[in-house]
């Protein structure tokens, strides 16, 4: 029941149906479809709508009538105010669950294609302190709880933490993460009690000053750890005296790096890295039939940020792949050629196209390190590189494996997947609706055989999806009675 007319900006007594892909839960009061922060299918709320349009709005809980049965106490104090870990509030198997119908749905109602045979989603074997990578912002502009006095000239307005959700120069004094394991807590709490102490600036986005910008932890199954500390206007005493007490501080540390950013964004691409302590790169191992391969890892790498389920990814993908030896396989967004070198050893040759020029030589290390000489890689933007006389100097390949961005293939791309006809396509995609998208165009030539969701991200609505595609037998044999 609502009070008030249809377009009032209260509602009680809302029943939570479902989850949306955002991650926010569903309801319904009469025909108006309501999204609520923090809401959790099973529950009964009143909902106070802030934001609304004809048929929809997004609303927040005023009071949680009844509590939904999948609903537990989030376990970290920043939770609400952080907008990493989302799902909290949720017991684990809810969030599997969830993941695995928002898969089924978009495969469903947005391809239109039978995701019956779904297989049940490959839960993470850790919950907490999975990631291997996070970056922390300095900000002078920290983000304030109810009840501080934002008036008070005497407060201390600097942070080191995340960005609030929405707002892009707000950020979040973070205490304690449960992504990343020690050291990253410890990293991160010294060295903001270390620069306060000594007077070093934060950042300030909108004047473009400070003498500190970002900081980014990164550590691997091997024990390794990397540090970056980005400065941005420092003076040459303050960059010294900073590294040298991370040095100092954490001797575990075995690749210390810093940047000078004086750019207005914070990209690190085209920044000159310089090693302060050991090189500029740690090691990631991975286990494989034909043995451990080592990834080399440096500060602009791609590396997925769950390192136990990127095994589990790879290994689907190679399982579904199905290789007998002799493919030519097409490895398509392929970073730092991860997958291309996981599967080297089960084929004749990988053929790995990347956008970014950094991520094609990470790639070309990786083999060298491993030994494996029966890869390329190409670098430069998909859909003008993957054209017909690519496949014509490379040959036509048995396999693609294509593991794009969030916003899924280009239409192009798509467009010359469907020219090149591939008797197999393994899709490997972190967004289950441009995953959808994509598959509207191929299924008109290929058949969806297997759907395997992973969740590589707990606590999120994130989820990944690897589906396999495979040439629908009557193109197979048009093609044999016209020879081409």
């Amino acid at each position: 029941m609502s009070r008030g007319a249809k377009k009032s900006k209260f509602f009680e007594n809302v029943a939570i149906i479902d989850i949306a892909e955002e991650g926010k839960g569903v309801g319904k009061a009469d025909d108006f479809v309501l999204f609520v922060d923090k809401a959790i299918p099973g529950d009964v709320v009143d909902v106070n709508v802030f934001k609304s349009k004809k048929n929809f709005g997004e609303g927040r809980i005023t009071e949680l009538k009844k509590a939904s049965e999948h609903r537990v106490q989030a376990f970290c104090k920043h939770f609400g105010t952080c907008g990493g870990c989302k799902w909290q509030h949720m017991t684990y198997d809810a969030q599997l669950t969830f993941k695995q119908k928002a898969v089924a749905d978009a495969i469903t109602r947005l391809a239109k294609l039978d995701a019956g045979g779904i297989m049940p989603i490959v839960a993470s074997p850790a919950d907490k302190y999975y990631r291997n990578k996070l970056e922390f912002t300095f900000s002078n502009k920290r983000w304030l709880y109810d009840g501080e006095n934002r008036e008070d000239q005497q407060l201390d307005m600097n942070a080191l933490g995340f960005h609030i959700p929405g707002r892009f120069d707000k950020i979040l004094d973070v205490e304690h993460c449960y992504l990343q394991a020690e050291p990253s807590n410890s990293l991160r709490n010294s060295i903001r009690e270390f620069v306060k102490q000594h007077g070093y600036s934060f950042y300030d986005l909108k004047q473009h000053t400070g003498a500190l910008r970002n900081l980014i932890v990164r550590t691997s199954s091997t024990g390794e750890v990397m540090v970056v500390v980005v400065f941005a206007y420092a003076t040459d005493e303050e960059v010294q005296k900073l590294m040298g007490f991370i040095e100092a501080e954490f001797p575990q540390i075995t690749s210390l790096l810093y940047i000078i950013n004086h750019k207005k964004n914070d990209t690190i691409f085209d920044q000159e890295v310089v090693a302060f302590k050991g090189p500029e790169y740690i090691y990631e191992e991975m286990p494989s039939p034909n043995g451990v391969i080592k990834f080399r890892i440096g500060p602009k790498s791609f590396y997925q940020t769950n390192s136990i389920q990127a095994l589990k990814l790879y290994e689907i993908t190679r399982d579904f792949a199905g290789f007998k030896g002799d493919e030519l396989v097409y490895d398509l967004y392929t970073g730092a050629g991860t997958i291309a070198n996981f599967v080297a050893g089960h084929v004749r040759e990988v053929v790995g196209v990347e956008y970014v020029p950094s991520a094609i030589e990470d790639a070309k290390i990786n083999s060298q390190i491993n030994n494996i000489s029966n890869t390329k890689f190409y670098a430069g933007d998909m859909k003008d590189v993957l054209s017909a006389e690519f496949v014509a100097e490379h040959g036509k390949p048995e396999v693609i494996i294509t593991d794009p961005p969030r916003a899924g293939m280009h239409p192009d791309v798509v467009a010359r997947l469907m020219e090149i006809e591939a008797p197999k396509i393994v899709y490997v995609s972190c967004n289950a609706a441009t995953q959808a998208r994509d598959l509207v165009v191929l299924k008109e030539k290929y058949d969806l055989v297997k759907i395997q969701p992973v969740d590589m991200f707990p606590h999120t609505q994130h989820v990944e999806n690897v589906v396999l595609l495979v040439l629908r037998s009557e193109i197979v044999g048009e093609r044999l009675e016209t020879g081409n």
